[in-house]
């Protein structure tokens, strides 16, 4: 007679990876082994430093909480839910959990025996590959057969580098350096004599700088300094560092955000302490496989816009794969958005040689909305503006129009590559938001001391802003002036958090979906304006009312207001959970009907009765935040 709880576990486990093409049978006969794990709202799963169990685990219903700690502090790396596969690295690998897994909500899990798991599939083809791609590879392209033969070939070692959980001390070298008084030339030979392409600059065994290949290129070779000067004329500094204990993920992490090739390893991760080791690309490179610095070092070679938009086609795919894998949402997110911004860089640079002309003064090219926020990974419109020093007004125009000339070629070039042109015309290209730094200030000041329906809208676009090229302090000068200006304005909190509540809860009276209800997109359900944007909206307000300066990320936004606010912790937890979730809805949408839209537009008989069920479950906070919102600025709806 057949078990129909192992038919019920069958029919699930079967909907997602690695058993999602494996034979019913031997799914089945799995299923009769898994116990089913019933957790309350913040029951622990397993515990960081703890010895690993006999099971991994499977989410069933609800969400599990996946953080780590760090001193004082927690840091959340993911929030797993229906068809998240957990705990499984340290059964492979043999040692502690380290993360902690705890019950965001009530939730079931399947606990998996390990034992059983590897008697069945750990010879399978199909499963190991999983297993490699899930938590190591990072490749930027399809491989062939051939290729996947050799990737996969080693299973049990190249899990030994899991790139979310393992050490950047497992891949570290010893660091060669010099000390602060040596000459440039002392420096040159031991790079010579060791064969390497940088060298660190110490003082009492702490990093104060560095120096490279292309330093002696520049700076040496050309005469500009000569090779008997003190190596503190030509080094970088401060040095980027990084604590031996930070994943391999996270040091890559550091890598992309400063577009280096290598990272200085010090005893407590600052330049204050002792000097440990060097993490470079190429170490994570031949350790993984393949991952996301393949991809960066293509985009900075790039020389054409052709090349751009070949590169972010296969940022494309590489996100389709992250998905597929069921990578980290935080992590997919962080390291698309490195790359993404990479890219608008790259444009911007590659337009400035197009156009053959050195700009009057200086000036800074940044972006707006979702890319600002870094939470654009499917192409949407571009939303870009240009800020432009102060000159004498008989040279405003003439200012203006070299650099409306310039985005022009900027927002063509982009366009090329595959983001659309803003139909509201929010680009740089447009006059009114080619501005010089006075000007800019003026507007925001407009905004904001004069709040009507325009204004509010207008504020809510381009107070999500963010550097891409050019002076960056031009840029922070704005952020400047809209912080010192929004302090202590209620009339503006006011009329700012009317507009953050003017999308209410995305259920109606009987809990249905509030969907559209004429044009092209009838009877769907608009994700982003009426899921995304509310949190998005929020966050904003708080983070202009705390003045939190240089955090732009919705989610990460939440997270800091849960450490300033800690009588709404759990308010702020909820939403920063629901916008990833949401978000990463969107984008898997948006990947389906990729070339349609971004994926903000649901046909809802597409849904089945989970994802319904799941989708309901991150609409809760926003009637929790949109209180928040009410209570705190009391605005006149």
């Amino acid at each position: 007679m057949k078990n129909t709880i192992a038919e019920r576990i069958t029919d699930f486990i079967k909907l997602f990876p690695p058993f999602d093409h494996l034979p019913h049978h031997d799914l089945y006969q799995l299923a009769e082994e898994i116990s089913v794990v019933y957790l309350d709202k913040d029951e622990s799963l397993y515990n960081q430093g703890k010895p690993p169990k006999e099971h991994f685990y499977m989410v069933n219903q609800g969400a599990i909480r996946v953080y780590r700690h760090d001193g004082e502090n927690s840091i959340e790396v993911e929030m797993c839910d229906e068809g998240d596969v957990l705990g499984l690295r340290p059964l492979i690998v043999q040692e502690n959990y380290t993360l902690n897994a705890k019950a965001y909500e009530e939730t079931i899990v399947y606990a998996i025996p390990i034992k059983i798991f590897n008697d069945k599939f750990e010879n399978n083809n199909k499963v190991s590959k999983y297993l490699i791609t899930r938590f190591a590879s990072n490749s930027v392209a399809k491989f062939s057969q051939a290729d996947n033969e050799k990737i996969f070939a080693d299973y049990k070692r190249t899990t030994q580098t899991d790139y979310f959980s393992s050490k950047i001390s497992l891949l570290m070298n010893s660091a060669i350096h010099c000390d602060q008084e040596a000459t440039i030339k002392q420096a040159a030979t031991i790079m010579s004599e060791n064969k390497i392409s940088s060298i660190f600059v110490i003082n009492k065994e702490r990093p104060i700088g560095i120096i490279t290949n292309k330093d002696l290129l520049h700076k040496v070779a050309t005469g500009t300094f000569g090779i008997d000067q003190n190596v503190k004329e030509i080094m970088s500094s401060p040095v980027v560092c990084a604590s031996p204990n930070v994943s391999i993920a996270e040091g890559q992490i550091i890598m992309l955000k400063n577009k280096i090739g290598n990272v200085c390893v010090t005893k407590d991760g600052t330049p204050q302490s002792t000097l440990s080791g060097i993490l470079t690309q190429q170490d994570i490179v031949a350790s993984l496989s393949n991952n996301p610095a393949v991809l960066m070092k293509q985009i900075n070679r790039a020389r054409t816009i052709s090349r751009l938009r070949e590169l972010r086609q296969q940022l494309n795919q590489l996100l389709q794969r992250y998905i597929n894998q069921h990578f980290s949402f935080t992590h997919t997110l962080t390291v698309v958005a490195e790359l993404n911004e990479t890219i608008t860089e790259k444009t911007v640079e590659i337009s400035l040689k197009e156009l053959g002309k050195t700009p009057p003064v200086k000036f800074s090219f940044f972006s707006m909305g979702s890319q600002a926020r870094k939470e654009q990974l499917v192409p949407t419109d571009q939303d870009n503006g240009m800020i432009f020093e102060d000159v004498p007004d008989d040279r405003l125009e003439e200012t203006r129009s070299f650099f409306t000339g310039f985005a022009k070629i900027i927002n063509k070039n982009l366009h090329a590559i595959g983001y659309e042109y803003c139909p509201a015309e929010m680009m740089a290209s447009n006059p009114t938001w080619c501005l010089s730094k006075r000007e800019w200030e003026s507007q925001f000041k407009d905004w904001i001391f004069n709040p009507n329906e325009k204004n509010i809208l207008l504020s809510a676009i381009f107070f999500d802003f963010n550097y891409v090229f050019g002076d960056r302090q031009l840029v922070k000068d704005m952020s400047t002036i809209v912080h010192e200006n929004t302090k202590n304005n209620p009339r503006f909190f006011m009329f700012m958090s009317k507009d953050a509540l003017k999308s209410p809860s995305p259920l109606g009276f009987f809990r249905q979906f509030l969907v559209d209800q004429d044009g092209v997109h009838k009877d769907q359900f608009n994700i982003k304006q009426r899921a995304l944007m509310p949190l998005i909206d929020a966050a904003r307000i708080l983070t202009l009312q705390h003045d939190l300066q240089g955090i732009n990320n919705t989610a990460e936004r939440y997270y800091k207001l849960r450490e300033l606010e800690p009588q709404n912790a759990e308010i702020y937890e909820a939403c920063a959970y629901a916008f990833k979730a949401l978000l990463k809805y969107k984008t898997k949408n948006g990947l389906m009907t990729l070339g349609e839209d971004d994926g903000k537009f649901i046909k809802l008989e597409h849904l089945s009765k989970s994802e319904k069920v799941k989708l309901r479950r991150c609409f809760k906070p926003i009637k929790s935040i949109q209180e928040v919102i009410t209570l705190r600025f009391q605005p006149i709806l």
